[in-house]
This record gives C-alpha cells, structure tokens and sequence, in this order.
C-alpha cells in the first residue's frame, strides 16, 4: 500500500490518500482537498470512499468537496454526530471558517473490504465518543486520527474526551497491534506501535 500525506487546512491536518493499484481511499480531508484531487487525476486513480476518524471540524473541512468531486462516500463513526451540533464540529471555533455540511454513513467496529483487502475499524474513544482508527492488516498501517501521535497523545479537554478512555484505547487497540505497524496520525509524522510502546511518555513506567 502506499500512503500518501496532504497537510491540509488551517490546522495542517493529516489528510491521506491509501492506495492499492488503480484505487484509492481518503481518511480525513482537512481543507481544500484540491491537492488529493490534483494526485488522484494526475495517477488515473478512484477514490472509493471518505473515511473519517472523528468529526471535529479539522478533519472533515474538505469531506463534502472530496465526496462531490469523485462520487465517493463517507464514513464515519455515529457517536460522533453530537460533535455536528457544535462548533468543535460545525466550525467556527477560534474564528475560523465553517465547514461544508456532509451526509455521512455511521459506521461501527467490526471488519470492512477496502482496496481489495480487510480493513479493521477498531473503536478508539478518549478524543471524542466515537473516534475510529482503521487497521489494514495485511499492509501493515493504522490510521489513529488524533488518537496517538508521535511522543504523545490527543488532547481529551473537549466535549465528549476522556483522558483514562483514550489511554485504555491505546492499550488495547493500538499497542495490541503488531510493533512495526505503521502509525498515521492526525497531526505530527509518521510512528509505529513498536516505537510508541517503547518511548511514548503517556505509557512509561514514570508516567502519572
């Protein structure tokens, strides 16, 4: 598989272009998305589906532009719809733009057919109700949204995030993975789960 990065939007969030042959899908799309569409046109690739991590207004800024443009749909986890009565998930918060309202299929834990392979949507809460990361076994990556990142974690101030929640997310859904999967997150560069068991200060002997 390969993963392509897009720092997109005022936050310069991760957005994603997994691709296998001819075919793509995007996880999150945190602006114009007019550089995802760029790459998949220029390298003759269809986008399957949107597939978002959680819906705060960072990571779904460009979903509906992403959608209308290749047909593709978006997924999402549902016990993040209270997120779209807020501004953390309408937009607007800090001042910055609203997004552009998206319909979205809610979707929950369990095994899905992506890029001709099974993509595990695992149930990640801590950074809100219904954060997902999708785990592509056979190529070996995760992407974690801002569950994790590298050296750190997401943050859990928000409505709906809790500190001891993500912790236990982590531990038993990322780090259950094996040590040299890729990790993807939503904002910082690349890890693996074998690097954050080891040096993340969240999950050290000395942390609390």
């Amino acid at each position: 598989m390969q993963v392509e990065t897009f720092a997109l939007g005022p936050l310069e969030t991760n957005s994603y272009l997994a691709v296998e042959g001819s075919s793509a899908v995007a996880v999150d799309a945190g602006g114009d998305p007019s550089p995802m569409l760029s790459f998949l046109k220029h390298h003759g690739l269809t986008l399957t589906h949107v597939l978002l991590t959680h819906l705060h207004f960072d990571h779904t800024y460009g979903a509906k532009a992403l959608s209308d443009a290749t047909g593709a749909p978006i997924l999402a986890g549902g016990l993040d719809d209270y997120l779209l009565k807020s501004e953390l998930g309408l937009g607007g918060f800090m001042g910055l733009p609203k997004i552009q309202l998206f319909e979205y299929s809610p979707i929950t834990e369990g095994e899905i057919q992506l890029l001709g392979q099974p993509c595990r949507v695992l149930a990640t809460p801590g950074h809100t109700l219904g954060s997902l990361s999708y785990h592509f076994p056979q190529a070996g990556v995760v992407f974690a949204g801002d569950l994790i990142f590298y050296r750190s974690i997401g943050r859990t101030d928000f409505p709906g995030g809790s500190l001891q929640t993500l912790l236990q997310s982590v531990r038993d859904k990322v780090f259950s993975l094996p040590a040299d999967t890729a990790i993807y997150s939503g904002h910082g560069p690349e890890t693996s789960v074998g690097d954050e068991r080891l040096h993340n200060p969240h999950f050290s002997d000395f942390a609390g």
